[in-house]
């Protein structure tokens, strides 16, 4: 189930491109913003209860109907029947109604981040001893987790995240 902020994120993604293909232009700062907000959407679905996630997608929301009111300015160029057409499709999102679905994506996002860390992700040609990575972790104060024999997620700080991996550095040129 997709949240009601994910659903307007799409209608709205789906606006973008068809006012694009008409030819009219977008504002420079929409679609980055897009992309940020759809950063926020799927962070906050990670962990629903974090604060700061919480309070980032109320903002992802209000910067939402702020690049609705800009895009529906621009659609009304093409008359009133585009206009509403695209505001059904926002009604019922409104209403929690699934519009669009989000296309399937090759790309794992890691689950459990702790929040206020920095993740990294090793994917090693060779399995490796988990004590060598455990000790280097233990010195630069990481957390690690083992997905499989060869993918190793590493959570800390900034400056301890890049001094260990630049320690594991060795374990990429292992065959």
């Amino acid at each position: 189930m997709s949240l009601p902020s994910e659903q307007n994120w799409l209608v709205l993604n789906h606006l973008i491109t068809d006012l694009s293909k008409k030819g009219y232009d977008i504002p420079s700062g929409i679609n980055p913003e897009m992309g940020l907000i759809r950063s926020t959407i799927s962070s906050y679905k990670r962990d629903p209860s974090h604060p700061d996630l919480i309070n980032g997608l109320a903002k992802a929301e209000m910067a939402l109907n702020n690049i609705q009111g800009t895009l529906l300015t621009i659609a009304e160029e093409e008359g009133d029947e585009y206009v509403d057409h695209w505001l059904d499709l926002l009604k019922q999102v409104m209403k929690g109604e699934e519009v669009f679905e989000f296309a399937k994506s090759r790309s794992r996002f890691l689950v459990n981040t702790p929040p206020g860390l920095i993740t990294g992700r090793i994917n090693l040609r060779v399995p490796l001893a988990e004590e060598r990575v455990q000790e280097i972790a233990e010195w630069n104060g990481l957390i690690i987790e083992f997905e499989d024999d060869v993918t190793v997620q590493v959570h800390g700080d900034k400056e301890d995240l890049q001094f260990g991996l630049k320690e594991m550095g060795s374990f990429f040129l292992e065959e």
